[in-house]
C-alpha cells in the first residue's frame, strides 16, 4: 500500500475509485423527493432478514429499505448485461456486432444503457406501489409521498430512481476507465460492506450459541476455499524457438501459460444472483396471491433458490470462460511469435489440447463456487438463525478484492515497483 501511495498516476487512481464510491454511499442516505421518510422507516422490517427484498436490500447497501435516490442500486444494469449477453447466443446481428471488436463492443454497450433505462423505469414503478402497499398495512391513512399519491408526484419519484441508476451505471464505467477495479464488481463490493456492522450485531446478539461459535468459522472457511480456487492454476510450458535476426540468434527459452482453474472470477457469481432475484422481485411487486407464492418458493434461503444459483453459476462459469479465453486465438498468437507446447503441434492441435484442458478446468472449479455459495446458507437453515451474509455475498466480496489487488499489483509491476507479493 506504501508503494501505490508513492505512485502520483496509481495515487490518483485510488482517489479517484473512493471518492465515487463515497458518492455512492452517500447517495444511499439521500431520500427520493417528497417520501415521507417516518412511513418508509415504519415499514423497514420488510427489507429485513432473508427474503428476497432483504437480499435486494443487501445488494443495494441499505438504500431500498430508505427508499433513497440509489434504491435500485446497480442491480438493473447488471440484468441488462445479463440479457444483452445472452441475446448475443441467438441473435445474429448482436453476434456480428461482438465479432467487429471494439466498435462492435461499443453499440453493444450502449444497447445495454438503453435497456438499464427501461428496466429501471418499470422497476422504479414497481417499488413505489409495493412500498404504497406496505404503508397501508401500518394503518389506515398511512402513505410514503407527503403530497399524495397523485401521477406527478409518482413521476418525479420514478424519474429520481430511473435517474440514480443512470447515475450509478456512469460511476461504474468511470471506475473502470480511471480507478482501480472493475467499477460495478466494486460498488457491489462497497454495498455488503457497509452492511457489516449490522451483520456483526446480528450475529453477537443471536442467543444460539452454536451460531456464535460456527460462523467465524464457517467465514473463514468460504473465503480460505475462495482465495485457494481463485489462486489456483494449470501452468502449461511453452517452448519459444530460436530466430536469426539480422547476425544474430535471437528468441528461445522456455515459460509456462497459465489457465486459471476460474477464468471468469466473480462475474458468474454476480450475475447468477442477480438472475435468481429477477423473479421474486416480480412476485413481490405483483403483490398477487400466486406471485408471492412464487416469491417465496424461489427465497434466497431456499432449496429452490440454492439449486437455482448452483446450476447458473456452473453455466455462466462456462460462459464467461468462453468470453474471456479463445484458444483457437492463443494457438494463432503462440504460432506467430514462434512458440510451441512440448509434444503438441502448431495451429490447430494447440487449439484442441487447450480448449480440452481449460474444460477439464472449469468444471471443477464451478462446482467449486457452487458449493461455496451454497453450503453457508445450507449450514444456516440447520441452524435456524439469521445471518446478514451468505455465502453469495463472501464469494463476491473476496473475489472483488483479490481482483482489485491483482489490478494494483499490475500497475505497481509495470512501474518496477516489488508490489505487495516478494
Amino acid at each position: 500500500m506504501v508503494n501505490s501511495v508513492r505512485v502520483p498516476e496509481i495515487r490518483k487512481k485510488l482517489l479517484f475509485t473512493a471518492a465515487m464510491l463515497a458518492l455512492y454511499r452517500l447517495g444511499a442516505y439521500i431520500p427520493a423527493p417528497g417520501i415521507d421518510t417516518n412511513t418508509v422507516n415504519s415499514i423497514a422490517k420488510n427489507f429485513a432478514g432473508s427474503n428476497v427484498l432483504g437480499f435486494l436490500n443487501l445488494f443495494s447497501g441499505g438504500s431500498l429499505s430508505r427508499f433513497a435516490v440509489f434504491a435500485l442500486g446497480i442491480m438493473p444494469y447488471i440484468t441488462a448485461s445479463i440479457i444483452l449477453q445472452l441475446l448475443q447466443v441467438v441473435v445474429p446481428s448482436l453476434e456480428k456486432l461482438r465479432k467487429e471488436g471494439e466498435v462492435g463492443q461499443q453499440k453493444i454497450t450502449q444497447y445495454t444503457r438503453y435497456l438499464t433505462v427501461g428496466l429501471a423505469f418499470f422497476q422504479s414503478i414497481g417499488y413505489v406501489f409495493l412500498f404504497r402497499t406496505f404503508a397501508s398495512q401500518t394503518g389506515p391513512g398511512h402513505d410514503i409521498i407527503k403530497g399524495g399519491f397523485t401521477f406527478a408526484h409518482v413521476f418525479v419519484i420514478v424519474l429520481a430512481l430511473t435517474s440514480g441508476t443512470v447515475l450509478l451505471m456512469w460511476f461504474g464505467e468511470l471506475i473502470t476507465q480511471r480507478g482501480i477495479g472493475n467499477g460495478i464488481s466494486l460498488m457491489i463490493f462497497a454495498s455488503i460492506i457497509s452492511r457489516i456492522p449490522h451483520g456483526v450485531q446480528a450475529w453477537w446478539t443471536n442467543p444460539d450459541q452454536v451460531f456464535k461459535v460456527m460462523m467465524p468459522i464457517i467465514a473463514l472457511a468460504v473465503i480460505a476455499g475462495v482465495v485457494f480456487i481463485q489462486e489456483g492454476q494449470r501452468r502449461i510450458p511453452v517452448q519459444y524457438a530460436k530466430r536469426v535476426v539480422g547476425r544474430r540468434m535471437a528468441g528461445g527459452g522456455s515459460t509456462y501459460l497459465p489457465l486459471r482453474v476460474n477464468m471468469a472470477g466473480v462475474i458468474p457469481v454476480i450475475f447468477a444472483a442477480s438472475l435468481m432475484a429477477f423473479p421474486p422481485t416480480i412476485g413481490q411487486l405483483v403483490q398477487k396471491g400466486w406471485a408471492k407464492d412464487f416469491a417465496n418458493f424461489l427465497n434466497p434461503n431456499g432449496t429452490a433458490y440454492i439449486i437455482g444459483e448452483s446450476l447458473l453459476i456452473i453455466v455462466f462459469t462456462y460462459f464467461y470462460t468462453a468470453v474471456t479465453f479463445n484458444p483457437v486465438e492463443q494457438a494463432d498468437n503462440l504460432k506467430k511469435y514462434g512458440g510451441f507446447i512440448p509434444g503438441v503441434r502448431p495451429g490447430r492441435p494447440t487449439a484442441e489440447f487447450l480448449d480440452r484442458i481449460l474444460a477439464r478446468l472449469t468444471f471443477p472449479g464451478a462446482l467449486y463456487l457452487a458449493a461455496i455459495a451454497a453450503l453457508p446458507t445450507i449450514l444456516i437453515n440447520q441452524t435456524s438463525a439469521n445471518f446478514f451474509f451468505g455465502g453469495t455475498s463472501i464469494l463476491i466480496v473476496v473475489g472483488v478484492a483479490l481482483n482489485t489487488m491483482k489490478q494494483l499489483e499490475a500497475q505497481l509491476m509495470m512501474r518496477n515497483y516489488e508490489g505487495f507479493l516478494k
